[in-house]
């Protein structure tokens, strides 16, 4: 087995205590730990000890952190053509009605969300089954199906994303 440097010997003799019960605790070693050139990310895995095939302890919502997530992405708007301006003129990267749809079955999707109005609705639920198994079909829960595409593109800009549980119960 290779022999471990001294930099990793000192970080496991911080870290030899995998679970933190106090999250400040946690950051503080994170930090002390943390000796690259880079910047470096974060994953927080949460055992929420919940069952979600019951329907009173499912878990789903969506969270606008202050920062944003680190990473642009790409947003779609499938509306009427009425509302073409509004969502350019509030970032949306691409806008269409009948031609998206159009696209989106023919497998070109060089987006990261779609947000859809809900008279669009209709008309994109023939595409479940491509935007379905990818977590883009927009649904009123998620807040990706809105009338006020202003405030829903800021909002999405600014680092708003949903978070779920899993089938487990981890979120």
């Amino acid at each position: 087995m290779r022999k471990l440097s001294r930099r990793q010997q000192e970080n496991r003799k911080k870290t030899d205590r995998t679970i933190y019960s106090d999250s400040i605790e946690a950051i503080k070693i994170l930090r002390e730990t943390a000796t690259t050139k880079f910047i470096e990310t974060v994953e927080l895995h949460a055992n929420l000890n919940i069952d979600p095939k019951y329907a009173d302890q499912q878990l789903r919502t969506t969270v606008t952190l202050p920062h944003g997530v680190g990473k642009s992405i790409r947003i779609a708007v499938l509306t009427n053509d009425s509302n073409f301006t509004e969502a350019t003129e509030n970032g949306a990267d691409i806008v269409g009605s009948n031609e998206l749809i159009e696209q989106i079955s023919q497998g070109n999707i060089n987006f990261d969300l779609l947000i859809a109005t809900p008279d669009m609705m209709p008309k994109l639920a023939k595409l479940g089954r491509v935007l379905g198994p990818k977590g883009l079909m927009p649904s009123p829960k998620s807040g990706t199906v809105s009338t006020t595409l202003s405030t829903t593109l800021s909002e999405f800009k600014k680092g708003k994303f949903e978070y779920k549980a899993d089938k487990t119960g981890i979120v």
